[in-house]
């Protein structure tokens, strides 16, 4: 029995107490599980890549073990002879993807500052669909539509006037065969550019109102004000959404494949036909006749990966010093 008002207190407090360190204690242990949860996961991300990364090198072992670093160099890819060269490929897949984004982000930025600048809305949620949509479509489609459609058109058109008017040049040089370089990089272009243009434009319009507004109260045009107040904010998701294509266009297998000619030369010309990583194993994978030829398919596959992540990389490191440039350029 409590003997005076202060032990009457404690009494009374002391069940509240208790109730809050339970209530405490449930409450850290629900965070501490939740966060065992989500370390889990994002661990389990990374795990995943080294037992991809520890198998294909465990696969590619025989190949690494004949030609050494010479498999990156060589240019002979001969399966009956085993005599196996990634040069070819390489030079296929670098190729084919940088001209592709050449091509396709031109493009798309202007279709992004049209929907979100420039067309009335109504107008610009019609075609953000539609582009949205070329997103949608598998890619044995545009190989198909590629290899009956644009291939043809492209040898009976494009490929004799580039050939009769720059055939001087290396780059056009040769007979027009119409599944070539450029067919792989246009069918690429098309299949990059809706990736690009939806991610640019989600950046143009979440550029504050208020900054092209002040804009074009200081009297600039509307070209003016998108070239000084839209584009240098948004520059690095820009440059994450171009990266995000280039990941697209190198990885590409079905479409490409259907239109490149996949023949393992290294040439100049656009117009001959060429090869890719992804295209030589799907072409070849499942037909490996010797465990070499299959190790030589697994070492590409390795050299691929390797390729794509250098490339996520280097993304990130451009980003991060454009985006650190930027906000060291609001404090100053």
């Amino acid at each position: 029995m409590p003997h005076n008002e202060t032990d009457l207190i404690e009494v009374s407090v002391l069940p509240q107490v208790e109730t809050h360190r339970w209530q405490l204690k449930k409450k850290l242990s629900g965070d501490s599980a939740f966060r065992g949860v989500t370390v889990l996961f994002a661990f389990s991300v990374l795990a995943i890549l080294l037992v991809m990364v520890a198998g294909m090198c465990k696969e590619s072992l025989p190949a690494f073990a004949k030609f050494g670093w010479k498999f990156v160099t060589g240019r002979n890819w001969d399966a009956v002879q085993g005599s196996f060269g990634a040069l070819p490929f390489i030079w296929g897949s670098v190729i084919s993807s940088i001209f592709a984004l050449l091509l396709a982000t031109p493009l798309s930025l202007g279709t992004a500052i049209f929907i979100a600048e420039i067309a009335p809305k109504k107008v610009g949620g019609v075609i953000a669909s539609l582009v949205e949509l070329l997103a949608a479509i598998p890619s044995v489609i545009y190989g198909l539509w590629g290899v009956l459609v644009m291939a043809p058109w492209l040898q009976r058109t494009v490929e004799p006037f580039l050939a009769e008017h720059l055939g001087n040049t290396p780059f056009f040089s040769g007979a027009p065969y119409g599944v070539s370089m450029l067919a792989a990089i246009f069918i690429l272009m098309i299949m990059v550019v809706p990736i690009i243009t939806s991610i640019t434009k989600e950046i143009i319009l979440a550029v504050p109102q208020s900054q092209k507004e002040a804009a074009i109260a200081l009297g600039a045009t509307r070209w003016e004000m998108i070239r000084i107040a839209v584009l240098p904010y948004g520059k690095s998701g820009i440059l994450g959404s171009v990266i995000l294509g280039l990941g697209r266009a190198i990885g590409e297998t079905m479409a490409v494949t259907m239109v490149i000619g996949n023949t393992p030369q290294i040439s100049l010309s656009l117009l001959a036909p060429g090869y890719t990583m992804p295209s030589v194993i799907a072409n070849e994978f499942a037909e490996a006749a010797s465990n070499l030829h299959a190790a030589a398919l697994m070492e590409i596959g390795l050299i691929l990966l390797v390729v794509t992540l250098v490339i996520n990389v280097l993304a990130r490191l451009l980003i991060w010093s454009v985006t650190r440039g930027e906000k060291e350029g609001r404090r100053i």
